[in-house]
C-alpha cells in the first residue's frame, strides 16, 4: 500500500529543472560568480520536496483518498517546496529565462498586488469540492492543480523573497501586511474544515474509515495539518520581514546621513549595495 509513485513524466520535469539549474550555476561559477552554497542547496531541497510530495508513499496514500495527507502533499508542493525553489534563485541564475519575451512579460504575476489574491483565489478554488472531485477522478485535472499550487506559490514567494527587484513601494513595511494577509488565508481554510460538522470530499468517506479514521475526523485533521504547516511557515516570514524593517530602517539612515540622496539610499539599503 505504501509503495513509491514513481511517475516518468514528473520524475523527468524534477531532472530537466535540475540540471538546467545545474549547468547555469555552473557557467556562472567559470565566470568568476559562483552561486552561494545555500542557494544552491535551497533549490536542491525544493526539488527533494517536490519529489517527496509527488513520488513518495505520500503521494500513494493521498490517492488513496486519506484527506488529511492529501492536505499535507498540497502544502508541500505550494508552500514548503516552493518557498525552497525560490530561495535558490537570484537574477543572474533567471537571465537566461527573462531573454524570453514571454517570460518577461509574464514578471507582473509576481507584483505583490497579484500574485497575493492570484494565489489565494487558486488555493481556495482547488479545495471546492467540485473541483476537488474532479482532480481526483481525473489525472490530467490532477496534475493541472499540482502545478499550479508550484507556480503559484512560487509567485507568491517571489514578491515577499525578491529574487528580482520588486516595486519600489514594496518596502520591508509593506512586506508585514502582505504576509499577514498569506497566513489569513490558510488560517480560515484550515478553520473551515477543523469546525465543519460537514463532509466535503464523498471520495473520502469510505476510505477514511479503512485507514481507521472517521470521515469527519481526517477531514478536521486535514485542517488542523494546514494550521500547524501555515505557523511553521507564516510565523518565521513574518520575524524575517520584522527582522528587515529594522535593518533597511538603520541601512537607510546611515546612508542618508552621509550624504546620499533618500530614494537611492532606500534602494541600497533594501537590496543590500554600498
Amino acid at each position: 500500500m505504501n509503495t513509491w509513485n514513481f511517475d516518468p513524466l514528473e520524475l523527468c520535469v524534477l531532472a530537466l529543472v535540475g540540471v538546467l539549474y545545474w549547468r547555469r550555476a555552473r557557467t556562472l561559477s567559470r565566470r568568476g560568480r559562483p552561486v552561494p552554497q545555500l542557494r544552491v542547496a535551497a533549490f536542491a531541497a525544493g526539488l527533494l520536496t517536490l519529489v517527496a510530495a509527488l513520488v513518495s508513499p505520500l503521494d500513494t496514500i493521498a490517492e488513496e483518498r486519506l484527506f488529511s495527507v492529501h492536505m499535507l502533499q498540497h502544502l508541500l508542493l505550494g508552500d514548503v517546496g516552493a518557498l525552497l525553489l525560490v530561495l535558490g534563485l537570484d537574477g543572474r541564475l533567471l537571465q537566461p529565462l527573462l531573454r524570453v519575451p514571454l517570460i518577461h512579460r509574464l514578471r507582473v504575476l509576481a507584483h505583490p498586488l497579484v500574485a497575493l489574491p492570484l494565489w489565494a483565489v487558486n488555493f481556495v478554488v482547488w479545495h471546492l469540492p467540485a473541483l476537488f472531485d474532479a482532480a481526483l477522478r481525473n489525472d490530467a485535472i490532477h496534475a493541472l492543480q499540482h502545478s499550479l499550487f508550484v507556480a503559484l506559490g512560487m509567485l507568491l514567494w517571489a514578491a515577499l523573497v525578491e529574487p528580482l527587484p520588486g516595486p519600489a513601494w514594496f518596502t520591508a513595511p509593506w512586506k508585514i501586511p502582505y504576509v499577514v494577509g498569506m497566513w489569513l488565508v490558510m488560517l480560515v481554510l484550515s478553520q473551515v474544515f477543523i469546525w465543519s460538522s460537514h463532509v466535503y470530499y464523498a471520495p473520502y468517506a469510505h476510505d477514511a474509515t479503512l485507514w481507521g479514521l472517521g470521515h469527519l475526523a481526517d477531514q478536521k485533521a486535514g485542517g488542523g495539518v494546514m494550521l500547524v504547516e501555515s505557523a511553521l511557515t507564516m510565523l518565521p516570514a513574518l520575524v524575517w520581514v520584522l527582522l528587515r524593517v529594522l535593518r533597511e530602517s538603520e541601512a537607510r539612515q546611515r546612508l542618508v546621513d552621509a550624504g546620499v540622496a533618500p530614494a537611492t539610499a532606500t534602494r541600497a539599503a533594501r537590496y543590500g549595495r554600498a
